[in-house]
């Protein structure tokens, strides 16, 4: 009887929330203005519709036979009880991409078809849209790569590395070198180098590896920065998003901004800004990169104590990093 009371309590469960093992659903967004966008449209249309058929009361096999009306919460609990209540005004600002996300007849919130490798394809953007480039250079790929590359004329290829937490980790490409247009990037992961596993080497160890390598053809296994992480928000009428920097690091957040409704945390270095390396920048020159950014604006952070173990013997050479636009 336990046996079974413990199967229906999980039945019930099951009812209550909504969802069952086989079929669990939930969009995922780029920044909380493009779900609360998503959220309110979807009220629109529910709306506009005839009012759905009333629940139909299920009976869950018991001990005791229990009788339970299906009840369907709402996807999200209100913002308010987030506490991230959005001010009509900012609400107001993002609605006017609602008629764009949601035309007439049409159904809304379905994400694009993925393709192999993109994962920024199933989520829902009213506001940022699928296809935003920022958004697209700055993302952060699952998985394993392998990139192919030689030395320069010097004998060089244009990279350092720092060994932390028994892994190796990219600490310096150097602008238009080979490593820049293999694809390397600052806080990417260095698993191989021409087949031999780096884990829990030295710094040391790792670069002369790199050192005596052949010039003709370096074969690297990276992954893409485990340590970072990316944040997109979307710019006020100011043009601002939120926050408050120095020498690169982030020191306070505004309050009701977008950069607080999308979680950005203090103690935490600006590594990109749209997929564009900021790292050795001055805060001055970081601004100008702010400043051209599009509307939708997404960020790639690196927590303070990863960042200044993996920059820390890097000094003046910060100012050789490539801070190129890379490519979708």
């Amino acid at each position: 009887q336990r046996g079974v009371l413990l199967v229906s309590t999980v039945a019930v469960l099951r009812i209550r929330c909504g969802f069952s093992q086989t079929n669990f659903k939930m969009s995922m967004y780029p920044s909380l203005e493009d779900m609360t966008v998503d959220k309110m449209a979807r009220a629109q249309v529910t709306n506009s519709q005839p009012a759905a058929a009333a629940p139909v009361a299920m009976a869950v096999s018991a001990p005791t036979a229990v009788v339970t009306e299906i009840t369907y919460p709402t996807l999200y609990p209100s913002l308010g009880d987030m506490g991230l209540e959005l001010p009509a005004a900012v609400v107001e600002d993002h609605m006017r991409a609602v008629a764009q996300y949601a035309p007439q007849g049409q159904a809304v919130a379905v994400p694009a078809q993925p393709s192999p490798g993109n994962q920024l394809a199933t989520m829902v953007a009213p506001v940022t849209g699928n296809r935003e480039v920022g958004l697209m250079r700055s993302e952060i790929k699952q998985g394993i790569r392998e990139i192919v590359l030689c030395k320069d004329t010097k004998g060089k290829c244009g990279l350092a590395v720092k060994a932390i937490s028994k892994g190796v980790f990219v600490a310096f490409v150097y602008r238009d070198s080979p490593a820049k247009m293999a694809g390397l990037r600052f806080g990417d992961q260095v698993l191989q180098i021409n087949g031999e596993t780096v884990a829990g080497y030295t710094t040391d160890k790792a670069t002369k590896i790199l050192a005596k390598a052949a010039p003709e053809r370096i074969v690297i296994a990276v992954r893409d920065r485990p340590f970072e992480r990316t944040i997109t928000m979307q710019k006020d009428s100011a043009n601002h998003v939120g926050f408050v920097y120095k020498k690169g690091k982030i020191e306070k957040i505004v309050k009701d901004s977008s950069a607080a409704r999308n979680g950005i945390l203090t103690d935490h270095y600006l590594v990109e800004v749209n997929g564009q390396n900021v790292v050795g920048l001055s805060d001055s020159d970081i601004e100008k990169v702010f400043v051209a950014a599009p509307r939708t604006t997404t960020i790639t952070l690196m927590p303070h104590f990863v960042y200044d173990h993996i920059i820390k013997n890097i000094g003046s050479l910060k100012k050789y990093m490539d801070h190129s636009v890379p490519e979708c």
